[in-house]
């Protein structure tokens, strides 16, 4: 007998769901459409706070070592001198070795950061990378070239963070007669 009352109540769940299923179908279509696009929106605002957060922590992390390398460029400077006049008094070679290596090191360690060192001689001036603080008279009808470097100029990353300080050797401009216009 107690076979019999499982089988009635699994044909009663059976025929309930048969009916459910014949009632409720186009709310079942609306709920489920709702939901996907709720998930689709979600999962697209989802999508969007990752890059934002992924782009301000790289914006993050290259402005901090941005810092650090624009700090570190007095000690390069620094270096730069010691080797200099170290090379003048030739009782000093083991200290300009010493000096040699330490400006190697430090000069690798900032090019490995993303540091880049700016060669303007002979280049075009490019007030983005250079500033002038020596203007020299040059040729007629010539650009404005940098002729010399007086302290090193560095990019970081395709950044300029520090220009050049150059000599720069102007274009010689033809005087502009009275009632011409210069083009």
């Amino acid at each position: 007998m107690l076979e019999g009352n499982e089988d009635v109540s699994g044909i009663q769940n059976t025929a309930d769901e048969e009916r459910s299923q014949k009632t409720e179908p186009a709310a079942d279509k609306v709920l489920d459409a709702d939901l996907l696009k709720r998930l689709r929106y979600l999962q697209a605002d989802f999508e969007n706070y990752r890059k934002r957060t992924e782009k301000e922590l790289r914006e993050m992390e290259e402005n901090s070592s941005r810092r650090l390398v624009s700090r570190l460029l007095n000690v390069l400077d620094e270096l730069d001198l010691a080797v200099k006049h170290s090379k003048e008094d030739t009782k000093k070679d083991e200290i300009q070795e010493g000096i040699e290596m330490v400006q190697k090191n430090l000069r690798s360690v900032l090019e490995s950061a993303g540091l880049e060192k700016i060669d303007p001689v002979g280049q075009l001036f490019d007030p983005t990378k250079h500033e002038a603080v020596e203007k020299i008279q040059g040729n007629l009808h010539g650009s404005d070239i940098v002729v010399e470097e007086v302290r090193a100029g560095y990019a970081f990353r395709g950044h300029v963070i520090r220009p050049s300080l150059v000599k720069v050797q102007l274009a010689m401009r033809e005087p502009v007669e009275a009632g011409k216009t210069v083009e």
